[in-house]
């Protein structure tokens, strides 16, 4: 789990605006949707392996996957939120 200590710290790579953690229920579709093979990234490149939770930009255009309890805040990794949504 990610201590709010650096959650609080953590911003968007992009726009440097607030991200938040999604709630597993969201993390739930997320790897469903990964599992159907229907989520790409920015990048293009399909998201194959699932997701422990993910942190979610504050326009909620993009959302940053959290593995093995590391956030990943590359700008190429991020997953539009509405292709799960």
């Amino acid at each position: 789990m990610i201590s709010q200590e650096l959650l609080d710290l953590l911003v968007c790579p992009e726009n440097k605006t607030v991200v938040t953690l999604i709630d597993d229920a969201a993390v739930t579709k997320l790897n469903e949707a990964i599992s159907a093979g229907s989520v790409t990234n920015r990048a293009g490149d399909a998201v194959e392996d699932p997701v422990d939770g993910g942190l979610l930009r504050e326009d909620q255009a993009y959302l940053y996957i959290i593995r093995d309890d590391i956030p990943v805040m590359l700008i190429d990794e991020a997953i539009p939120y509405d292709a799960f949504k």
